[in-house]
């Protein structure tokens, strides 16, 4: 009998683990058929771990019965992120299946920013009073737990106004007198979180702190809710992608990938890519401008390409690691200065790195190589177009560098994300500049030989 029992569990995970496996590749009315097929505790599970769009999907075509027991069994934090992932035009039937109670939470929640404190917060915590005893607090946490608290790792002591005065663990509780009054248990030095603060500061400080869960207080001190270790979970997950996707040249996906309507991932990534081929077009009118040199030089052309890569590459870095720095909170604006430093000095150590490996090439080519006619690869000159290629690639490195590393901060001066000084804009601005700097580099040195 056991041992059927245990059977039936394993193959029952298996079920919901292969339903995980293929959900992406399924199309809504399968969802729905798949999702209705589960068991009660397994509908539970794979209902709660589901994204909020995936439980909008599912619930637009369910009945509404199943429809109000669904929306019922979230959380008012998880029910709002829900509400929001919903289309407009559904919204309203959506909010009319829940209980009074839990509708007005909702309401208080919606008024809330979605990347705000306010927004992430759950309404539902252990709440208590300074006067009680501690038995009176432990019995009073276990009738509001089962269906007014998410989650008990704290209770928050709060008087007459709702105004946080401190905050107790349950573990404190336990092992405290019973007698004890909860004022002498309860810590007051306390880190909180205001209502409007963005989610990314929040996600800082649990980072900082480690805690489980920290308390939202409005501007005149009082208690709003909580926001949970859970909750900034995804949060992180969420700003992180929208970063890198960033950082990546496209404009952020509100959707998984697959779930994007091919439309809207065209637009995400047409409006980058015009900008950056317009971008390019500047490099074309800047070559132009040096055509007299290329014929003059020919053997100019064939390093445009690899100098002008250089200072992409050096600039994709650099933005990159400033603007993760940024994002951590380890960069301010008033850091500007030292990031400055420290990438010239890098941009000049790289470029010299670089600059190096150009020069051993001419002049590994010169010696090894000969052209069409049986002469030496670069001529008589080749010791000045490998110094030409050398520093030409110094000055294009530093230059990628200091805009990739600068341009983040000029960006959040202005009012945007750091994370569009994505790696293809750096480079396109580094192309532009390097041939400027390639042929201003290739004049000086070369002036009166080949030029």
């Amino acid at each position: 009998m056991e041992q059927g029992v245990e059977d039936t569990l394993y193959e029952a995970r298996v079920a919901l683990d292969d339903l995980r496996d293929a959900w992406s590749l399924l199309d809504p009315e399968e969802r729905i058929e798949a999702f209705q097929s589960l068991k009660t505790g397994e509908a539970e599970e794979f209902f709660l771990g589901l994204s909020s769009n995936d439980q909008a999907q599912i619930l637009a075509g369910l009945p509404q019965l199943q429809r109000q027991l669904w929306a019922r069994s979230l959380a008012p934090d998880d029910l709002a992120d829900l509400v929001q992932a919903t289309p407009d035009d559904q919204r309203g039937a959506l909010v009319t299946l829940l209980d009074e109670p839990t509708r007005r939470e909702l309401v208080a929640l919606l008024a809330y920013a979605e990347d705000e404190a306010g927004g992430l917060m759950n309404t539902r915590y252990g709440r208590l009073r300074p006067e009680m005893s501690v038995d009176e607090a432990i019995t009073y946490l276990r009738k509001q737990t089962p269906e007014r608290v998410e989650s008990i790792y704290y209770a928050y002591v709060l008087d007459q106004q709702s105004h946080l005065l401190g905050v107790v663990s349950f573990r404190q509780l336990i092992m405290a007198k019973g007698s004890a009054k909860v004022s002498e248990v309860m810590t007051t030095d306390l880190i909180t979180v205001p209502d409007e603060m963005d989610q990314e500061a929040v996600s800082r400080l649990f980072a900082q702190h480690s805690f489980l869960s920290l308390p939202v207080l409005d501007a005149q001190g009082r208690m709003k809710g909580v926001v949970t270790a859970d909750d900034i979970v995804d949060v992180v997950r969420e700003e992180a992608t929208e970063d890198i996707q960033k950082i990546g040249g496209t404009t952020a996906l509100e959707a998984p990938y697959l779930e994007v309507r091919f439309v809207d991932m065209i637009k995400a990534r047409a409006v980058w890519l015009v900008v950056l081929f317009i971008g390019s077009m500047l490099t074309i009118s800047a070559i132009r401008s040096f055509e007299g040199e290329l014929a003059r030089a020919s053997v100019l052309t064939a390093f445009i390409a690899m100098i002008i890569s250089s200072g992409g590459n050096c600039g994709s870095q650099a933005s990159t690691l400033v603007i993760r720095a940024m994002a951590l909170g380890e960069l301010k604006m008033r850091d500007w200065w030292r990031v400055f430093l420290r990438e010239a000095s890098a941009g000049l150590v790289l470029g010299g790195i670089l600059a190096l490996l150009g020069l051993l090439r001419v002049v590994v080519w010169h010696h090894t190589f000969a052209d069409d006619q049986g002469a030496p690869y670069y001529g008589d000159h080749y010791l000045l177009i490998g110094l030409t290629v050398a520093g030409a690639v110094v000055g294009v490195a530093l230059w990628g560098t200091l805009v990739g590393a600068l341009l983040p901060f000029a960006l959040k001066r202005l009012g945007f994300d750091p994370a569009s000084a994505s790696a293809p804009l750096v480079a396109t601005l580094s192309d532009v500049t390097g041939i400027l700097i390639f042929f201003t580099v290739a004049s000086t040195v070369l002036s009166g030989t080949l030029l």
